[in-house]
């Protein structure tokens, strides 16, 4: 069976380097699954779950904002955070949550509203992501 190579990488480090049978994105437009021999593309990714689909079973990660390249048999996300399911801290990411939001209802600056509603789009697909392995 043909399988495709998934790399996730952030600015720090590479998270992520397996071969896969299917991976799911969140993407601008909704959610993208993406087979072995997938036609070229590069889109954009939106913070959410990315879900590698490997000899049958599912491994959940959470993943920020960025970009992804598919080609028919590799698929590169370049994201500004990426972690995998049981790397995230549950009571920590209710907090960065708990926190953005208090800082959303501050009056903020344009560029501070942006990078206060990125760290709020984090924390949640983290929580998504591992309240989902908790069920």
């Amino acid at each position: 069976m043909a399988t495709l190579k998934l790399e996730i990488v952030t600015p720090e480090a590479k998270i992520y380097s397996e071969d896969v049978d299917m991976v799911t994105i969140p993407g601008s437009e909704g959610e993208m699954g993406i087979y072995p021999m997938h036609i070229p593309l590069m889109t954009q990714v939106v913070s959410g779950e990315l879900v590698a689909r490997k000899g049958g079973q599912d491994h959940y990660l959470a993943i920020g904002e960025g970009f992804v390249e598919i080609t028919g048999d590799r698929v590169a996300v370049m994201t500004d955070m990426a972690m995998k399911a049981d790397d995230i801290d549950e009571a920590r990411a209710e907090e960065a949550r708990k926190r953005a939001e208090a800082r959303l209802s501050e009056k903020l600056s344009d560029e501070e509203t942006a990078s206060v509603t990125a760290a709020l789009a984090h924390s949640l697909a983290q929580l998504h992501v591992k309240r989902r392995k908790n069920r």
